[in-house]
C-alpha cells in the first residue's frame, strides 16, 4: 500500500540551506588557509636563502618539539558497536528483480527502485523518496534495545551530489501511515534524525528529542560506507565505518524508522544491506551492579522466573525474540559450568490438562535444546512440564493468566 505524504517543509529546507552555506564557507576557509600556508612557506625559503629542512633532529624528538608524537598525542574513542542478537528485519536484496520496487519496503512518496551498482544490487532512492521497512504488524516495532545498520554509496567525483543526501529518521509515534517529518517543526514526532552528507563529506548533522541540534565531522571514503546505530533504553550511538561519531546519553524511545532522500537526483543515492536487530551496545551506568539479572535472581531466590520466553499459540515453537532471554541463562550456565537447572514450563488454565500438560513439557524441552545450541551442557538440564497446576496469579483475568504463562529455571 502506498501512502503519499507532504513535501519537505519550509523549515527543513531553511535548515538545509544554512548547512549548505556553512559547508561552502568552510571550504573557502580551508582553501584560503592552504594558500596562506604555502605563501608563508615560500617567503621563509626566500628570506633564508634556502629551502627549509623538513627533517627533525633526534634531539628535537627527545625534547618533544611541537609536532612530535609526545607533544601531540592522538585522541582515541571507543568503537564498541555490536549488532543485536535477534534479527527483526533484514534485506540483502537477494532474489529482487532489477528495475522493480524492492519487495521488503513500503513507500510514502518519491521513486524507489532496485538497480545494480558496481555489479551488486542496491536500492536507488530519487524524487524526494521517503520509505520504511515493510513490517506487517501495526504500530511500534522498535524495542527498547535495538541496532540499525545499512551501507550507502559515497561519490567523491560527482559535482552535483547534494548536501545530506540520506536521512535516517527514528519516529516516536504509533501511526506509521504518516511521514513524521525531519525538520525542527517535527517536534514530538521524531526521537532522532541522522543527516549524513555526500557533497559535504566532512560535516554531518542530527536532531534529537524533536528540536535539539548537533553536528560532527567525518570524511567518507569513496565507495560503500557502513552506517550503524545503537539504542539502549535511553542512550543512542552512531558509527561510521566502525568509528563512533555520535554519543547521546538521553534520547526519547523510538518506535519505528524511515529513510528520506531530500532531493530529486537520479542514480546517486544507493543503500543496501539494511538490518534491524533486537539488542544493543551495553548501557553505560556508573552505578550499575556487576551482577547480571540471572545471577541476582539465583543468588537471592535460587531460581530465575521469566515471562519473556514466548511461543507460537498452541505450539512448542519458540518466537525469535525469546532468544535474548534464553541467552541470559546460557551466559550464566557457561560461567558456572557445574550449575544444574530444572527447566519448568507453565501454562495458564485456558484449555484442558490433556492439552496443556504435554504442551508445557514440549516447550520446556524446546528451551533445553535452545540452551544446548548455545553451548550449554545438556547434562545439567532437565525439562519438566507443569501445565496449569501451579498458578501464581488469578487465572480469571488476562493479567493473571499472562503471569502464569512462564518459564522457571530452578537451580538444583
Amino acid at each position: 500500500m502506498v501512502t503519499v505524504a507532504c513535501a519537505v517543509n519550509v523549515n527543513a529546507q531553511s535548515w538545509l540551506g544554512k548547512l549548505k552555506e556553512k559547508a561552502i564557507d568552510k571550504v573557502k576557509e580551508k582553501v584560503e588557509k592552504k594558500v596562506e600556508d604555502k605563501a608563508g612557506s615560500v617567503a621563509d625559503e626566500i628570506l633564508d636563502g634556502k629551502k627549509s629542512d623538513k627533517k627533525r633532529s633526534k634531539d628535537d624528538e627527545v625534547n618533544g618539539v611541537e609536532g612530535t608524537k609526545e607533544a601531540n598525542p592522538a585522541a582515541g574513542t571507543s568503537s564498541d558497536f555490536k549488532r543485536g542478537e535477534v534479527i527483526l528485519f533484514e534485506d540483502d536484496l537477494k532474489g529482487e528483480t532489477v528495475g522493480e520496487f524492492p519487495s521488503k519496503w513500503d513507500l510514502f512518496q518519491g521513486t524507489v527502485e532496485t538497480k545494480t551498482l558496481g555489479g551488486v544490487r542496491a536500492i536507488n532512492l530519487t524524487d524526494n523518496a521517503q520509505v520504511q521497512p515493510l513490517i506487517r504488524e501495526q504500530g511500534a516495532y522498535l524495542p527498547e534495545e535495538f541496532t540499525i545498520e545499512y551501507d550507502f554509496y559515497y561519490w567523491n567525483q560527482k559535482d552535483d551530489v547534494g548536501l545530506n543526501d540520506i536521512k535516517l529518521i527514528l519516529a516516536c509515534t504509533q501511526n506509521r501511515a504518516e511521514f513524521p517529518g525531519e525538520g525542527n517543526d517535527a517536534g514530538d514526532l521524531t526521537a532522532f534524525v541522522l543527516k549524513h552528507g555526500v557533497c559535504d563529506n566532512w560535516e554531518h548533522g542530527y536532531l534529537f528529542n524533536g528540536n535539539h541540534e548537533g553536528s560532527f565531522e567525518y570524511a567518507f571514503k569513496n565507495g560503500w560506507n557502513h552506517v550503524a546505530l545503537s539504542f539502549n533504553k535511553r542512550a543512542l550511538k552512531v558509527y561510521f565505518n566502525d568509528k563512533r561519531v555520535v554519543n547521546l546519553p538521553r534520547v526519547s524511545q523510538p518506535t519505528w524508522l524511515c529513510l528520506q532522500v531530500p532531493y530529486d537526483y537520479r542514480d546517486l543515492t544507493f543503500i543496501r544491506n539494511v538490518v534491524i536487530a533486537k539488542g544493543a551496545v551495553a548501557l553505560y551506568d556508573r552505578n550499575a551492579q556487576s551482577m547480571t539479572e540471572v545471577e541476582k535472581a539465583i543468588a537471592e531466590t535460587g531460581k530465575f522466573v521469566t515471562n519473556n520466553i514466548l511461543f507460537d499459540t498452541g505450539k512448542a515453537t519458540l518466537k525469535q525474540e525469546s532468544m535474548l532471554e534464553i541467552m541470559k541463562v546460557a551466559d550464566y550456565m557457561k560461567k558456572n559450568p557445574t550449575a544444574r537447572f530444572e527447566v519448568q514450563g507453565h501454562t495458564d488454565n485456558q484449555g484442558t490438562d490433556k492439552i496443556n500438560d504435554p504442551l508445557s513439557q514440549q516447550r520446556a524441552e524446546t528451551i533445553v535444546k535452545a540452551l544446548e545450541s548455545l553451548g550449554v551442557d545438556g547434562f545439567n538440564l532437565k525439562a519438566v512440564g507443569k501445565g496449569s497446576h501451579e498458578p501464581i496469579a488469578d487465572n480469571k483475568t488476562e493479567e493473571g493468566r499472562a503471569q502464569n504463562r512462564r518459564v522457571v529455571f530452578i537451580k538444583r
